[in-house]
């Protein structure tokens, strides 16, 4: 007896959302797993997560030794070498760096997850606030890593919280690319950035382009309407997801210093 073809349709369907639940993490996090070398002028240093885990980060110091430090929480993919001319142009107007790498990235051991990226840059924050003292960290977030910083920043309050190209929450982004799938029902991470951020009391500002193509801009304008302390939204004119001046160009840059100007004293 031949199959019904709305039987058929409907396996097919089936199918697809089993292999989506089980891989969906591979089409969230695209991590570069080698461990970079180290370039001149940096200095690699590890921290333990409360899991367990040790994790290598690269400090990029200031020439001033009472210099704020910014916390690099990197978007999906690549791994820490890729922020290194962040890192650059930040050291250049006064600020020292840590850029992060989460687990399953950069020589990390482990393997990507909400709770996992949770419990990582938790342990970044806690190096910092031992070497540095925690009055001097800003949270820097790039995409995906918005969201990380930004959940950190409503337990652990920061000098000031930069958010680049932030979405409200991963389930939307998901809807935006796979509208012919039940996003919401089925990710296992969730990221409620524009929930969390109306909890944060540090200052924040809010850098995106208005032709991203990855996160809609109107995502990252619904963040910076429910910072509770918007310090600064700078919308870049048509700027992608990836382009040069969202990764290290003088707008990003100047966001950062304005939330350094922020602090009182």
């Amino acid at each position: 007896m031949a199959t019904k073809p709305w039987i058929a349709g409907l396996v097919v369907v089936i199918v697809v959302i089993a292999s989506l639940w089980a891989l969906q993490r591979r089409l969230i996090y695209f991590p570069d797993r080698a461990a970079p070398p180290v370039p001149a002028g940096v200095r690699e240093v590890s921290y333990r997560t409360e899991d367990d885990l040790t994790l290598k980060a690269w400090y990029v110091p200031s020439s001033r030794p009472d210099a704020p430090v910014v916390l690099v929480a990197p978007g999906n993919a690549g791994n820490r070498s890729y922020r290194l001319p962040l890192a650059t142009a930040l050291v250049a107007r006064g600020l020292s760096v840590l850029l992060v790498d989460y687990r399953g990235y950069g020589g990390n051991p482990g393997s990507p997850s909400e709770t996992g990226l949770t419990r990582d840059i938790r342990a970044a924050r806690s190096y910092l606030a031992e070497e540095v003292g925690a009055g001097r960290v800003l949270y820097f977030g790039e995409s995906l890593g918005a969201a990380v910083v930004t959940r950190l920043a409503v337990t652990h309050p920061p000098a000031g919280l930069l958010l680049r190209s932030p979405f409200s929450d991963l389930a939307s982004v998901g809807r935006e690319h796979y509208p012919f799938l039940p996003v919401g029902a089925l990710l296992k991470d969730r990221f409620p950035v524009a929930d969390q951020i109306a909890r944060v009391e540090a200052p924040a500002a809010v850098v995106y382009g208005d032709a991203d193509s990855i996160i809609p801009p109107r995502q990252s304008r619904e963040v910076a309407r429910r910072a509770t302390r918007l310090v600064r939204e700078v919308v870049v004119p048509g700027a992608d997801h990836n382009d040069q001046v969202l990764l290290d160009g003088p707008q990003l840059i100047d966001a950062v210093l304005a939330l350094n100007a922020a602090q009182p004293g």
